[in-house]
């Protein structure tokens, strides 16, 4: 049914009456006459499955076209899971204080420090969609000034969507921030701190794997019968054998390959240690890339999107590739090839677990230990990796051996 709404004149002409009575706009807003002449803008709405009013000013110094506009901010707020009340509240005052201090503009400042030191760009991409979280509570806010309540009610706004992992980041990113401003000289403490146990403890779920080798062989017969983009396919078949971390796989760039050495080197930007790392290439995976070449030569990129030759696939290529063949992703996920490589090549009991977690990339913590460790056991690696490619060909052709039949060269 049709509504009507306010006019100007309507607002101007109401008069006071012996009780207070209220005048419809529309989307729980109104005006709300007094017996004493005074007029309030009103806007009822529901949070949290509880009802609540929000105070918009005072007619005539609040017209009905501001009034209107406030309702449209307090709604967008409401469709962000805030509660427009107690943003009112923490942001009232803020429009006289310097911009410089507050928390998005030193969260700025704090992000570009960090592209300054390399940090990839997925990670400063994933840093801004998570900051971009608390901005509209924290935003405007003096980063000197905000309270562990305040803080707490932007990570319970995350919280109330289900990322319990998501509100544990931010709390740990915002602590960041905040080390950064007291540096500057625009706060005196991390109050981020007094939130440690305040958050839901997310359950840890392991990225879904294939680990037994009669399955592994089915996977990757399913892989030589996948029917979709040459490129996407070529992506699909090279990963069991390298096992990088799916964004090093789909950003691999041509330049990085030398198949005369047969190595790829990957540079330190694109690591999550930001450490540079190599990985010997097998004969198989030397034939792959040849192979692809014609493909996709004309860009850096080995595995181009569709889309434009330049940008890479994106990060949910190899995950979907896995559905279409059959892999949902309770069964295996592009990070699974990681997984199933650790435990296979650990559980034959053939290669030194230390080359092992060297070829996966990741860095021993200790720095005595990591001192001993400067040849990280390349030529180990170089005939782990063929011999890791030889029993994936022999997996997929059917070949009745147990998951510790290695060979080294």
């Amino acid at each position: 049914m049709y509504r009507k709404m306010l006019t100007d004149k309507a607002v101007r002409a109401a008069k006071a009456k012996e009780k207070a009575y209220k005048m419809a706009d529309g989307h729980g807003l109104y005006l709300l006459v007094h017996p004493n002449g005074s007029r309030y803008w009103r806007m009822d709405y529901k949070h949290a499955d509880k009802r609540a009013t929000l105070s918009l000013g005072i007619y005539p110094e609040v017209s009905l076209k501001e009034v209107r506009l406030a309702q449209t901010k307090a709604r967008d707020l409401l469709a962000q899971g805030i509660n427009p009340s107690s943003y009112k509240k923490l942001t009232r005052g803020v429009g006289s204080l310097s911009a410089g201090d507050s928390f998005k503009a030193v969260a700025d400042e704090w992000v570009a420090k960090l592209e300054a030191e390399g940090r990839a760009a997925g990670t400063i991409e994933k840093m801004r969609w998570m900051l971009g979280l608390a901005e509209p509570l924290l935003g405007t806010r003096p980063i000197g000034q905000i309270k562990p309540a305040e803080l707490l009610t932007v990570l319970r706004t995350v919280e109330a969507r289900g990322r319990y992992e998501t509100a544990r980041r931010l709390r740990s990113t915002c602590g960041s921030i905040f080390r950064y401003a007291i540096a500057t000289g625009r706060a005196q403490r991390d109050i981020s701190v007094d939130l440690l146990g305040a958050l839901i403890t997310p359950k840890v779920t392991h990225r879904a794997a294939i680990v037994e080798p009669v399955k592994v062989g089915q996977l990757l017969r399913e892989i030589e019968g996948y029917e979709g983009q040459p490129v996407v396919e070529a992506a699909l078949r090279l990963a069991p054998h390298v096992f990088v971390r799916p964004g090093e796989l789909r950003m691999a760039e041509w330049s990085e390959f030398d198949l005369e050495e047969a190595v790829w080197t990957i540079g330190p930007a694109k690591m999550k240690m930001r450490r540079p790392h190599r990985v010997p290439l097998s004969s198989q995976v030397i034939s792959l890339v040849r192979r692809l070449k014609p493909m996709s030569g004309t860009s850096k990129y080995l595995f181009p999107s569709v889309r434009t030759p330049d940008r890479c696939i994106s990060e949910n290529t190899v995950n979907a590739a896995l559905r279409r063949i059959g892999y949902d992703k309770t069964e295996m996920t592009g990070h699974g090839f990681r997984a199933m490589a650790s435990t296979l090549l650990n559980e034959s009991g053939q290669w030194h677990p230390d080359a092992i977690e060297r070829q996966l990339a990741h860095v021993e913590n200790n720095d005595v230990r990591r001192a001993y460790l400067r040849g990280e056991h390349w030529d180990e690696r170089v005939r782990m990796m063929q011999a890791w490619s030889d029993y994936l060909d022999q997996l997929r052709d059917g070949a009745k051996i147990l998951s510790g039949n290695f060979r080294q060269a």
